[in-house]
């Protein structure tokens, strides 16, 4: 067992921003916890161009902190605290990034320049370029490794010990069954800590059609087992991407109108969006705005979103395999007969001319690039697709220091269900580090640094390991095969019934399942010898238990709030809601988003949701004087907890 201040569960540049501001306001016995330091979403995923979503800091801005937090709050399900604290915290969280390094553009004068992003009134966004994340993870790394705050590779967290409605550790288990760490059984230790920081990123195991790197799966259900309230589990963003190196298939992979192919089991292809049109100038029209209005909408059903909708339903409904070919053109692609916008376009960027991929290398050739460092050549092969899972904008509910409804447990990031439904392109990123910020200051100004184990804490900790362990019986060389098929199937029946298009008895009979599934773990499900065959079960419970919590508040959703956002819920008779077209003629019924959030609770008898008003735009006091006053208490309170 170890003794800490705060553990940071998660490398991301959450977790490691985090363990950053710790360290600077002071705490000293602080540790980062990781499955891996290479892992993560963070570090290994992007966009055509990956946004930064903050306060403009151009001269043709004319922005303020209540404006940025007005367009925050009115994506819907948001928390007017928080998106206050996020558009409060935007420009120095957004510096310090640029002081480590972010190589964020400016102009000759200096100016943090814009574009509009999706939700955005203002040219808010910036972008390091597609990799923008990953450059910030590894900026942040390097500050958290300057300042010497130890790095627990090789571990992962799979449970939160819980007392009395305050959390007082965490149960890891480590790869490396000779790692040092005292009071390990079969690889598990246990950390101690008052304070813990889930920056684990959202649950990227729910979904068979995900962008999420493979690295990732996140660790949601951890906080759920624990009695975390959690908020809008309902809201994920959705788009297409590329399923054989998972990557957003955005921007100008969409604007170069790419044909659309299916291909049926014995190999038969065709071009499909055509058949869905009478004049094929309306498909590419879609599909070029498909750059802009990448995620999927359901106000954009009849729209650029129509394209997610027709892929879902080759892939899912008819069971082909949908391919974008970047080596010909479309059939019967005449450029006069193009949109005004997209002509203009194409035009401005010298690229009405070619194939797909001749227009793709000269407007983005680091795009073109990217995919052949990856072991696919767009002049050679098609690119298989689907609309997959991106990004999950609820997690576990926060108040406004990111602290969850369990004492001394904050969220940050991804894992914290801040977002809302209907979020500025980039405002996760923004999200991540003021959260982080917000976390670290309140553990360092709120409370006492304490290392001590708190009484009692030797027997719930050992109560912990023990029933992980009574989960498993030995069976030398037999591998969790039970646990990872559970997973695969759920997976597999989550990306067709309980994803952007949800069909409201498909996911009832797939919330029963997983109760079963859950109910047979507990029971003895998996066979494992050996702790890394331990972690990967554990990992699958984990998923296994987020799936229906997830499931929980998607069915309330359905009820309650219907069609919005990036959900359509299917008509009763469970038909596809393909926007008015020859032969279909289904109509989604799209319902203005609701200004209220979903929480969830699982109390020990299984996932209970309800529907929750929003906390409303605080109105703080403006008067300088006073605010010096509260700040100069809050920073002798911070002195008073360190000595």
């Amino acid at each position: 067992m170890i003794c800490l201040d705060a553990v940071v569960i998660g490398s991301g540049c959450a977790g490691f921003n985090a363990a950053d501001w710790l360290h600077a306001l002071g705490r000293r016995e602080i540790a980062i916890v990781t499955e891996g330091v290479m892992m993560g979403t963070s570090r290994n995923t992007g966009s055509d161009k990956q946004t930064y979503y903050k306060l403009s800091l151009a001269s043709d801005g004319e922005d303020s902190v209540r404006g940025l937090a007005g367009t925050l709050f009115a994506g819907g399900g948001v928390h007017g605290d928080t998106a206050l604290a996020e558009a409060a915290g935007s420009v120095r969280s957004f510096i310090k990034l640029a002081n480590l390094g972010v190589p964020f553009p400016t102009n000759a004068y200096g100016e943090y320049v814009g574009y509009k992003t999706d939700h955005d009134p203002r040219r808010r966004a910036t972008s390091a370029g597609p990799l923008t994340s990953k450059y910030m993870t590894e900026c942040l790394e390097r500050s958290v490794r300057g300042k010497g705050v130890p790095i627990l590779d090789g571990m992962t967290a799979v449970e939160l010990i819980v007392r009395d409605g305050a959390v007082l550790g965490v149960v890891c288990v480590s790869q490396d069954a000779a790692a040092g760490i005292s009071g390990e059984t079969r690889g598990i230790c246990v950390l101690c800590a008052r304070n813990v920081v889930l920056a684990t990123g959202g649950p990227a195991a729910c979904y068979a059609a995900s962008v999420f790197p493979e690295s990732q799966t996140g660790m949601t259900g951890m906080a759920v087992r624990a009695g975390a309230k959690m908020a809008n589990l309902q809201e994920w963003q959705y788009g297409l991407a590329s399923t054989k190196f998972r990557w957003n298939v955005s921007g100008t992979y969409q604007q170069v109108l790419p044909r659309y192919v299916s291909v049926d089991a014995d190999g038969a292809e065709r071009e499909f969006l055509n058949d869905y049109f009478r004049d094929p100038a309306e498909a590419l029209n879609r599909v070029f705005l498909k750059g802009y209005q990448w995620p999927f909408d359901v106000a954009k059903a009849r729209g650029s979103s129509l394209i997610d909708i027709l892929v879902h339903h080759e892939t899912q409904a008819l069971g082909r395999r949908v391919y974008m070919d970047f080596r010909r053109n479309p059939r019967r692609l005449v450029f006069d007969r193009l949109s005004a916008e997209a002509a203009e376009y194409l035009g401005r960027s010298g690229a009405l001319f070619g194939t797909p991929v001749e227009r793709l290398e000269r407007m983005n050739p680091d795009a073109a690039a990217l995919y052949r460092r990856n072991g696919i050549d767009l002049r050679a092969e098609p690119l298989e697709v689907a609309v997959c899972a991106q990004h999950h904008n609820g997690g576990v509910a926060v108040d406004v220091n990111w602290q969850t409804s369990v004492r001394g447990l904050f969220a940050a990031g991804e894992a914290a269900g801040t977002f809302g439904a209907a979020r500025p392109g980039g405002s996760a990123l923004n999200s991540a580090q003021v959260g982080s910020l917000r976390a670290a200051e309140y553990i360092a100004w709120d409370t006492a640094e304490d290392v001590s184990a708190p009484e009692g804490f030797d027997a719930l900790a050992a109560g912990a390991v023990e029933r992980l362990l009574g989960m498993f019986s030995r069976a030398d060389g037999a591998p969790a095969d039970r646990a990872f098929s559970a997973l695969r199937v759920a997976q597999r029946r989550m990306s067709k019934v309980a994803a952007h298009i949800r069909d409201v008895p498909g996911m009832r009979a797939l919330f029963d399942e997983l109760s079963e599934a859950l109910e047979r773990f507990d029971r003895g499900l998996a066979v494992v010898s050996a702790a890394s065959s331990l972690a990967g079960a554990l990992k699958a419970r984990d998923a296994l238990t987020a799936q229906r919590a997830l499931l929980s508040a998607m069915l309330l959703s359905a009820g309650a709030q219907g069609s919005h956002g990036s959900a359509m819920v299917l008509d009763a008779d469970g038909e596809p809601p393909i926007a008015a077209l020859p032969g279909y003629g289904y109509r989604p019924r799209v319902d203005p988003p609701y200004n209220a959030v979903i929480e969830t609770v699982d109390d020990g008898g299984g996932p209970v949701s309800r529907l929750c008003a929003v906390r409303e735009m605080p109105e703080p006091d403006d008067w300088f004087e006073t605010n010096w006053a509260q700040y100069r208490a809050r920073r002798e309170k911070q002195a008073g907890a360190s000595r």
